[in-house]
């Protein structure tokens, strides 16, 4: 039995191919690039990699070259026949209102994804587009949607409704939704494990080119960063997070178009906006090392909006068990961490400078601290292939 993952952003298409335990990965991989020229393919299997140029045009025959290579690359691939794959899930960056768990596919579930299209212009219809694909190239195989929005439908009413005339809700679907709820589901249910608390109340963090806060109240969701898109909240790589929704109105009284705007709010804004520099925090932070002003800048609001978060959210857990770091920024950054918590004592978080320092998953707060801050790496694909294994397995019964 094998689980395929597949994961079609805005231009690249991940996939990470599992076994019978869903626990290691077999192989993985990412097409970077697709609907622009220079596509590459980076394949792993075990200790052997390769990263080739792809004639990648499209989503579709974009999952067919992953089929291929899982099956035809390297001393030992690890597929032998297409018909061993019995499940393959997919990312679903937005499910609306619809779906609070992860689904079997079928032509309506599909049907919904692509009404949702205009909340997540860049994923949702790459994500339907890899469903399709998938769905034609392994028609044996049971297609399962995990959506990112699922882990926030335990949010509260409070919580999620804008303060909006009612209609817009009503009508036009205008609340807050969340994103990055598998990685947020991860890092609760990890969390719970070392912590060895069933339900733990935790403030968690996903820091990346992509970043959101997320309380966790017993176990569940009570509230996010992220919105009715994933553009509110932190500040990420290229994305504004918060602003006053008056700054829209201003610049399109001063005569920017809404694409303009649009544009300027979600691929150049964040850390890229701030510094001019650059949208990949590891350059950032090398520039401030070395005294670039705008870089500092842009580190320094970084960690100011997650401070802010921070304090929001743990009024919202109750008495916290844990602070949890996770992401690209949040498990290899020792400095973000430093500055996030640093002067925190006095809320019960006591940093300890040589844990922070060090790697992997781990407590990195002192053991006299009375709320535990933790950094842990999320694995979002192995998530979405154990919910993958136990749907298709009880639709095989």
């Amino acid at each position: 039995m094998r689980i395929l993952v597949i994961n079609c952003g805005s231009s690249s298409i991940k996939y990470k191919l599992y076994g019978a335990e869903v626990c290691d990965s077999l192989a993985e991989g990412i097409i970077e690039g697709i609907g622009a020229p220079g596509v590459r393919h980076r394949h792993r299997v075990g200790d052997w990699e390769t990263t080739v140029k792809a004639s990648v045009i499209d989503y579709r025959s974009g999952v067919s070259r992953t089929v291929e290579a899982l099956s035809e690359w390297g001393p030992a691939p690890p597929l032998s026949d297409l018909r061993e794959i019995v499940g393959v899930g997919h990312r679903v960056v937005h499910g609306g209102e619809r779906f609070s768990a992860s689904v079997i596919i079928d032509p309506e579930v599909v049907e919904t994804i692509e009404s949702l299209d205009s909340l997540a212009p860049l994923h949702n219809p790459a994500n339907r587009a890899g469903i399709e694909a998938a769905g034609e190239l392994l028609p044996e195989a049971v297609g399962v949607a995990a959506f990112d929005t699922a882990f926030f439908s335990t949010l509260p009413e409070r919580a999620y409704r804008y303060a909006v005339p009612a209609e817009w809700w009503r009508h036009h679907g205008v609340r807050r939704y969340g994103f990055h709820g598998i990685s947020h589901r991860y890092l609760v249910e990890r969390a719970s494990k070392v912590l060895g608390e069933p339900r733990p109340n935790l403030v968690t963090f996903h820091l990346g080119a992509g970043a959101s806060a997320c309380a966790v109240r017993e176990g569940s969701a009570v509230d996010t960063s992220m919105g009715m898109t994933p553009l509110e909240g932190l500040v990420m790589g290229t994305r504004s997070g918060d602003i006053d929704p008056a700054v829209v109105f201003h610049l399109m009284e001063a005569g920017l178009s809404a694409s303009e705007i649009r544009r300027g709010l979600e691929r150049k804004g964040g850390l890229l906006g701030l510094s001019g520099i650059s949208s990949d925090f590891r350059r950032l932070a090398e520039a401030d090392q070395a005294g670039e002003p705008s870089a500092s800048l842009a580190v320094e609001v970084f960690c100011h909006r997650i401070r802010r978060y921070l304090g929001a959210f743990l009024v919202q857990t109750g008495p916290c068990d844990a602070v949890v770091f996770s992401g690209g920024i949040g498990e290899n950054s020792p400095e973000v961490r430093r500055r996030v918590l640093d002067g925190l004592g006095s809320l019960g978080l006591a940093l300890d400078a040589s844990l922070n320092e060090a790697e992997g998953e781990r407590q990195i707060s002192t053991d006299e601290s009375p709320i535990a801050a933790w950094v842990i790496p999320t694995d979002e694909e192995a998530l979405i292939a154990r919910d993958t294994a136990q749907l298709a397995l009880a639709d095989q019964r």
